[in-house]
């Protein structure tokens, strides 16, 4: 049987509606797609990495990984203080939590299609040893995982960004994560060059329908102090 962990980050959204939304259908595609991967042969441990005020958000059908414990604002005064967690402390989790041979990081608002860890599987299953999968986007009236038939067959449109990594344990001890945090630019530039500089067969799926994303937007606006944090973090990454 193949064996594959995924972590998430969910959190209680402040002031933003459509996260929430997003959030409660993206961790109910998880668990669909984790049954139909079962039924295929590949076993799937869902994971969450979470602060101590966010576990209520986070399903029974979600293993919780250790309370994460600082966040940017603990390596940087901000105007707008914002405990946004860093990618490193994610990782870390689903590293230590699981002897998974492959692991998978996706943004929290990603939603995955029901075939979606069988194709994960296929994949793997071809030589690679990490891949990116771009998600499409689709139209944001979907409110509720009520409506998951119509968001599943929905064509949904292409979009650059990167948002859900695939990649062999081994390589996580390589990476050069810094301080970069979640939720802002240059979290997704971090993340693909360490698997473009450490794996040795890596493949981007920019075309695939097997992610998507609740909106049409391709860019959205972040605060400036926290976009400049992310990029002296990164390039503190590369000049190691």
């Amino acid at each position: 049987m193949v064996h594959l962990a995924h972590l998430v980050n969910p959190f209680r959204p402040v002031s933003d509606a459509s996260m929430s939304f997003a959030q409660s259908i993206t961790l109910e595609t998880m668990r669909i797609a984790r049954d139909e991967a079962l039924k295929g042969g590949v076993a799937v441990a869902l994971l969450s990495a979470q602060f101590p005020e966010d576990h209520t958000v986070v399903p029974e059908y979600f293993t919780k990984t250790p309370d994460l414990e600082r966040s940017a604002v603990d390596f940087q005064s901000f105007s707008r203080p914002k405990k946004l967690p860093l990618i490193a402390d994610l990782l870390d989790r689903l590293y230590h939590a699981t002897e998974a041979p492959y692991l998978i990081y996706t943004n929290v608002d990603i939603s995955v299609q029901p075939h979606f860890y069988l194709e994960v599987a296929r994949k793997i299953a071809s030589g690679l040893d990490a891949f990116i999968i771009n998600r499409r986007r689709l139209p944001d009236h979907f409110r509720s995982p009520e409506e998951l038939p119509q968001m599943y067959a929905h064509p949904g449109f292409p979009h650059p960004g990167f948002d859900c990594f695939v990649f062999r344990r081994e390589l996580y001890p390589l990476f050069r994560l810094g301080h970069v945090c979640i939720g802002i630019p240059f979290v997704e530039i971090t993340l693909s060059q360490n698997l473009f500089c450490h794996a040795s067969k890596f493949e981007l799926f920019d075309r695939d329908f097997l992610t998507f994303h609740i909106g049409l937007e391709i860019f959205k606006k972040r605060d400036p102090e926290y976009l400049r944090f992310n990029k002296t973090e990164f390039w503190k990454c590369v000049d190691l």
